[in-house]
């Protein structure tokens, strides 16, 4: 269960403000259309976050264990200082809202998710805990909908009250403790 407890929390709060979110807050102001928007964020999370995972645990067989603890160790402590840099809107493709909502949806955030914040959080995760792969999978796609189901339904209206500063220091200091954490406990 910490696999997937870890997971969730680590992703819900590091989503939020991310450029995904902020896509879906866009998505749904487009569309107006929830249901069809969350399936598509659910789906391409999903999918994405196994991905990201599969490439965590080949990271966890190939390389030594001692290098893999100060490579994660490292690299969740680089997490804490990204999270501080906030993220902006990227310049949507207008092509792909031509797709309907569902495919706009699973398309455009497939593409967003690579490369950011919590794909790489979830290679992370899944190389930390490798025996529970399907955990860091299942808590890192539950945490992003957790952090996403609120912009798709609420929409635009409720964005600019949340202190973004606060959000982005919470999330830095779990990556940081994350960090620590790989340190200082056996796996």
């Amino acid at each position: 269960m910490e696999a997937l407890t870890t997971s969730t929390f680590a992703v819900s709060i590091a989503e939020i403000g991310d450029k995904t979110q902020l896509l879906a807050l866009v998505l749904a102001c487009r569309f107006k259309k929830p249901v069809p928007i969350i399936a598509g964020i659910f789906l391409a999370t999903i999918i994405n976050h196994a991905l990201a995972g599969s490439v965590g645990v080949w990271l966890q067989d190939w390389l030594d264990p001692r290098w893999l603890r100060w490579l994660l160790a490292a690299s969740f402590f680089a997490m804490a200082v990204w999270m501080m840099i906030p993220d902006k809107p990227d310049d949507e493709d207008n092509r792909f809202y031509r797709l309907g909502p569902f495919v706009a949806t699973f398309v455009l955030f497939f593409i967003a998710e690579i490369g950011d914040k919590t794909q790489i959080a979830t290679t992370l995760l899944a190389a930390r805990f490798v025996d529970d792969f399907w955990w860091v999978v299942a808590g890192t796609t539950l945490g992003m909908m957790i952090a996403n189901l609120p912009a798709v339904l609420i929409g635009h209206k409720g964005a600019g009250r949340i202190p973004m500063h606060w959000v982005h220091g919470i999330s830095a200091l779990i990556f940081l403790a994350l960090g620590i954490s790989t340190l200082w406990w056996p796996w």
